[in-house]
């Protein structure tokens, strides 16, 4: 893992501009700890922070390739390219030599041999960028589902980029304005493939090339999802994602650094780690290290409802027993969650707020925890989007509705205007539509759908909700992990996302992903000989959350400071009847996240504005 950034300008000198690149470099230094290196040149200047996970001697970027004695191409690349060695071996034969073990040169070697295209050849989880200096040519580049992230910022003569929007608001041309539409974005969950919430900039999409030119832009697409016949039965449908599901996993593993898992009790984390552990064991390679959350008291106080059905903890217990692993439980206090230190990270781990305060919190204590023992840690995110597990495209009020099923359900559950923006100003919400804007992003996602001729009914809806979620949610959810844990010097990934496995998964019938009539059949037939019983048979949960009343108690406390300050950042987005009544009963806050929700959206927007100097245009 490691943070990426750089400035191409087509009349600019930027040989001169090394303390600004720094400065750029310098806003990721927790995604890269092991080393800072710069390179300039008249027309690009690249920066690079390196997490060293893959040959740490030899890995050193940015990369330069040379050919008889004169560069031709350099890059800067974040993550990992899992089939680097069978690529090695391709290069090799057309005569290309090596000087390192690491997968950074075979990416720079693949596109002297193939160009841009050789991003279609890659099976990893990437964000790179090459100069072609023939060419005068940017080239950026993004994995198939958007595992790492890639930003970039269009200037009159040129353009910028980075791993994350800090790297571009280091640059002195740069403000961070936030206009209607980046709020609409921030508050839909939309998850709008390249959408970036501020103005100027976007995310290379996933599974595309941006090429940048003195003559302008252009975004290529070298991978998406495609509609295919399935033709296999339930046995071989089973048989077939076992099968790739090992290969991924086994994949993933490749480092030269410690390696853990983080789990849940679950049955996605769950399956990741025991097809791990076997892999391990068949390397002879010790037990599976393993991590997970949970709070102080929760056991005592936990009351299972609709949506969290059990706690964790037992089902962590029996796996790891089962497993024989090496596990470590993070237990966390209320003076953890409430650290203001680590809430303030978590906004700037991720550049934005977020209505799921403790859980953000938690999350990125899990991954620090996790980084004191590991550089890797490995999760089962994506699997409820493969093989339909979330109990919205269980429950047809959700999976017809004319919008995100996700979204449908924030609206029912907590919202009109969704998670978090119950307590916004109500002329601001009808003025920003935020609802409307949810529904107009799923009808774009609709007319690029992928279908078979002929595809009508439940398959062609179920493949439509499908599609969204892996084009759509992964942009909220992986991208929220890979921000908290990169923060702390992790770098989390996601076998789940392997391309080869996404495809298939993509293409199997609804009819055999419930085939016994639970979610996520396929997954558990899969996986059923590797896990103990009762995590097989665990009903979906959700990641935890505190339930103690102190939590919410200081919430109070802090919404009431924030009401009280007429100068405060966000004083004009509060709704503030709603807030006064928030306050005036005791009980608002006492009944879970969707209570508390609303708070913690106002409080982190009003720490974002204020820490980051956003400047709103609404």
């Amino acid at each position: 893992m490691s943070g990426i950034t750089g400035w191409v300008d087509f009349e600019r000198d930027l040989t001169r501009e090394g303390a600004t690149v720094r400065c750029m470099t310098a806003t990721m230094a927790c995604r890269g700890p092991d080393a800072e290196e710069l390179w300039l040149s008249p027309r690009a200047a690249f920066g690079h922070r390196r997490l060293a996970v893959v040959d740490r001697d030899g890995g050193r970027q940015p990369m330069t390739a040379e050919e008889n004695g004169r560069p031709i191409a350099t890059l800067v690349f974040n993550g990992e390219i899992f089939n680097a060695d069978e690529l090695r071996k391709e290069l090799v034969a057309y005569g290309h030599r090596f000087r390192t073990r690491s997968d950074t040169e075979v990416l720079l070697q693949a596109y002297v041999r193939w160009g841009a295209d050789c991003a279609s050849r890659l099976n990893g989880m990437f964000a790179f960028a090459i100069w072609d200096v023939a060419r005068e040519e940017l080239v950026l580049g993004r994995d198939q589902v958007g595992a790492k992230p890639l930003i970039y910022h269009p200037t009159p003569t040129g353009v910028l980029f980075g791993s994350e929007p800090k790297a571009i608001l280091a640059h002195p041309a740069v403000r961070a304005v936030v206009d209607a539409d980046g709020v609409r974005e921030l508050l839909s969950q939309s998850g709008t493939p390249g959408a970036v919430v501020f103005r100027g900039m976007r995310e290379v999409r996933a599974g595309h090339v941006v090429r940048v030119r003195r003559q302008g832009l252009v975004a290529e697409r070298y991978w998406g999802l495609e509609a295919q016949e399935h033709t296999e039965d339930v046995e071989g449908t089973v048989r077939r994602v076992r099968e790739l599901l090992e290969e991924s996993a086994a994949l993933q593993l490749m480092a030269d650094v410690p390696v853990c898992s983080l789990i849940s009790g679950g049955l996605d984390s769950s399956a990741l780690t025991a097809l791990a552990a076997r892999a391990l064991a068949a390397r002879d390679a010790g037990p599976v290290r393993t991590f997970t959350v949970d709070y102080v008291g929760l056991a005592e106080n936990f009351t299972p409802d609709k949506v969290r059905t059990s706690l964790d903890a037992p089902y962590v217990a029996d796996l790891v027993r089962h497993l024989g692993a090496d596990h470590t439980n993070v237990v966390l206090s209320t003076e953890d969650l409430l650290d203001p230190v680590m809430r303030a990270e978590t906004i700037r781990a991720r550049d934005l707020p977020s209505p799921l305060g403790d859980m953000q919190t938690a999350l990125y204590l899990l991954y620090r925890e996790a980084a004191n023992h590991s550089r890797v840690a490995l999760t089962g995110q994506l699997a409820d989007s493969l093989f339909g597990g979330p109990a919205w495209m269980q429950d047809p009020e959700y999976a017809d509705a004319d919008t995100f099923p996700w979204v449908a359900l924030a609206q029912k559950r907590a919202c009109a205007d969704g998670i978090g923006n119950g307590l916004l100003d109500p002329g601001l919400r009808t003025r920003l539509n935020i609802p409307g804007y949810a529904t107009e992003r799923f009808h774009e996602a609709l007319k690029e759908v992928p279908v078979l001729p002929g595809e009508t009914g439940k398959n062609r809806r179920m493949r439509e909700l499908t599609y969204t979620h892996l084009t759509r949610y992964p942009e909220t959810l992986i991208r929220n992990d890979e921000r908290l844990s990169a923060h702390v010097g992790l770098e989390t990934r996601v076998p789940f996302c392997d391309p080869r496995l996404l495809q298939y998964a993509f293409n199997i019938p609804w009819n055999l992903q419930v085939f016994d009539g639970r979610e996520k059949s396929v997954l558990r037939a899969a996986v059923a000989d590797v896990l103990p019983t009762s995590v097989l048979e665990r009903p979906k949960s959700p990641f935890p959350v505190s339930v103690d009343p102190a939590y919410a108690k200081v919430l109070r406390g802090e919404l009431a400071e924030l009401l009280a300050d007429r100068n405060a950042p966000a004083a004009p987005l509060i709704d503030r009847e709603g807030a006064r009544a928030v306050l005036d009963d005791p009980e608002s806050l006492a009944n879970g996240w969707r209570s508390r929700a609303n708070v913690e959206l106002l409080l982190q927007l009003d720490s974002w504005l204020r820490d980051y100097g956003i400047d709103l245009v609404l």
